[in-house]
This record gives C-alpha cells, structure tokens and sequence, in this order.
C-alpha cells in the first residue's frame, strides 16, 4: 500500500505493527459500493455512466499494474463511490495483492471469488497483469447487464464455466448495448491471457474513448437487484456454514478428555485453523464424489484427538484445528486428498512462538504452500 498512491485507489495512511497486531489507517470512503448506488430510484444507470465508472476502474488498475502489482481480487464490492453524491470510485482492498518480479519465479495463487476468478487461478497456472483483466470484463458484463457470465448454480459449475470459457451476449439484454461495448467485453474475456486487452490498451479502446450521450437509454435495474440480492444470500450461506463449522469444532473441544488422573485436558486459547475445500482443485479431482482426506504433520500422518479436532462437510471440505498452541506445533501441516484419478495436497508452514504471559503460546507466523497443489496422476 505503501507504493500505491492514486485517486482511483483507496489509500493507507498510516500503519502501526507490534508483536501480535498490524493496524492499518485507511482512508474513509463513505459512499458505499458502487451496484449498491446503481440500483438507487434516484440514481442515473445509463452506458454512458457505465463508460465513466469502467474508466476510472482502468485507471486506478493502470496505475496498480505500473507498480508491478496484481489486485488479484476485483469484483463489484471492491468498486467504492467516493461519496453518496458523486461518480468518482475507488478501488479497495489489496489483501490479496501480489507483486509479480520479472526474475521471480511465476507467482501462482489459488484464492479469490469464484465468480471472478480468471481460468489460469482455477488451473493453477502463473498469473499475471491479464489475470486482472479478466475480473474487470466480468464487471464490466455485469455493469451493462445485471447478469453474471459464468455464474452457475454450484461454485462447480461456475468454475467449470470459467475454465471452459462459456459465455454470450444474451440477445434480449444486450440488445440496447452498443457493439463497442461488446467488443471491449470480447477482448477481455478471453481464455488465453495473452489474448486479453493490457490495461494500457483497454483505457485506448474506442467504448471508452465515446464522449457522445446519444445514448441515453436507461438500462435495466432489476436484474441488477436480482444479482446483489444473490450474492447476498450467498455470503448469508457462506456465513452459516462457516458458523456450523465453527460450533462443532468447538464442541468437539468442549468434548473434555479425562485423563487417568481425573483431571480435564482440553483448555480452549488459540486455534488454528486451515480449511481444504475441493471445489478450487482442479476439476477431474474434485469431481469425484469420495475423496479420501488425510493430514500430516511434518510428514507423518495426523491423527484425530480432542486438542486437533478435525472436521468434514458433506461436500467435501475439511478443517484442522489446533487448540492450547504450543512451540512444538510448529511444523508443515499438509493436507492431501486422493482418489481413484490421483493425488492433490496443499499446506502450510506454521511457526509458534512463546507469548508474554507465562505458559501463553502465540502464532507467530503461518505460510500457505501453493508449489504443491495440482493434480499428480497415479
């Protein structure tokens, strides 16, 4: 955040850091996300303000990329206005943000929102300044449409749709849209990476070069209520399957062990907690109905016991958690998952440090391991 400093992002003013927390002082941005203001009575939704929002967008994008930085997580909720009276937006949060070196080894990441996920994410492939792209002629479909490209009726399936780059215009909901707009969409959507508009070239088309109104048609808002009443029942969803998960694991530390002294062995302070969910492994894998899950520790199996409860959904995903951390739980936690195709894992490093209170152990640092996901046929 440090290095990038633009109108069209929002910005860190100040950051404070000491051995258990990172504070960060962000610029305050008070006019909310900016499809939220789109479907306001009283709000002007026309392409040619679409033009203007998608500008600003690339602008700020532009600005990130010459910084050799990738936002990696572009969708509408990170699209800001700056106040509830104005058109100008902000880019937020860079939690997911990554600086591509041209001597690095390539950087590949498998997180994001499904939704807006470029294909190269889904298959674990080298990411790279296209990949933000591809997030923003999503939006930019949604903008002028109110309907989602890919979205399926499973994150599966959306997936799927992505790495199988399908999509169209549907002929009713395009049918006011000009056919510049179309093809800016085109030029971003496009499966191989080196195909899709570079941020420099995408502010050059002409759909955002138009200064004309002559199109003044208003464009529908419904579908543009139908698709944020969506996401919010699907982060409704998210939350409540992430609370059900939360409340066994914490039921299973509850499920205090007597030891042969008598005395209770489970006290509850930090946990740690890693999720495997199979619907962001590669399609051929995840598709299999019964995955046989198994953690290792430091590369020996890990088995279930009260202080690391481990916990399975009915679709697959799996969670480790480790209750009353001590420094001997530093170690490589790898989680790997097998079927009839093959093998897939991912893991992380996690480093345990005494706290200042004695006998208090702290999670010092933890490090996902991506080098190692992918399918590895048998």
């Amino acid at each position: 955040m440090n290095l990038l400093h633009h109108p069209r992002l929002v910005q860190c003013l100040a950051a404070f850091q000491s051995r258990a927390e990172l504070v960060m002082v962000m610029e305050y941005v008070a006019g909310g996300e900016l499809f939220e203001r789109i479907v306001d009575d009283d709000f002007e939704h026309t392409e040619p303000t679409s033009i203007q929002y998608m500008r600003q967008i690339l602008e700020g994008i532009h600005y990130v990329h010459c910084q050799s930085i990738v936002h990696l997580d572009l969708k509408p909720e990170n699209i800001v206005c700056v106040s509830t009276s104005s058109h100008w937006v902000k880019i937020i949060y860079f939690g997911l943000a990554r600086r591509l070196g041209e001597r690095e080894d390539p950087v590949k990441v498998m997180h994001g929102t499904p939704e807006f996920m470029a294909p190269e994410v889904i298959a674990f492939e080298p990411v790279g300044f296209t990949t933000d792209m591809w997030s923003i002629g999503v939006i930019c479909y949604i903008l002028l449409s109110g309907d989602s490209p890919f979205q399926g009726n499973s994150d599966m399936e959306t997936l799927h749709n992505i790495t199988a780059a399908q999509w169209e215009f549907d002929e009713e909901t395009f049918s006011e849209i000009s056919q510049e707009a179309k093809d800016f969409i085109s030029q971003l959507l496009q499966k191989d990476s080196s195909c899709r508009l570079p941020s420099d070239q995408a502010l050059a088309h002409p759909w955002l070069q138009k200064t004309e109104q002559s199109e003044t048609k208003v464009l529908s808002k419904e579908r543009m209520r139908r698709f944020l009443a969506r996401q919010k029942w699907q982060k409704t969803g998210n939350a409540v399957v992430a609370l059900r998960r939360m409340s066994r694991l914490a039921q299973k530390l509850d499920d205090a062990v007597t030891t042969p002294s008598g005395q209770i062995n489970v006290p509850k302070f930090w946990v740690a907690w890693w999720t495997f969910d199979p619907s962001l492994w590669p399609s051929s894998l995840a598709g299999f109905p019964h995955l046989e899950v198994t953690w290792f520790w430091n590369d020996a199996p890990l088995q279930e016991r009260p202080r690391l409860p481990i916990d399975e959904e009915e679709n697959g995903s799996c969670s480790l958690a480790i209750a009353r951390l001590s420094v001997e739980d530093t170690g490589h936690y790898v989680c790997r998952a097998t079927s009839a195709v093959g093998e897939a894992e991912c893991g992380a490093r996690l480093m345990v440090q005494r706290g200042t209170e004695e006998g208090e152990c702290l999670p010092a640092a933890h490090e996902i391991i991506t080098s190692e996901q992918g399918l590895h046929q048998r």
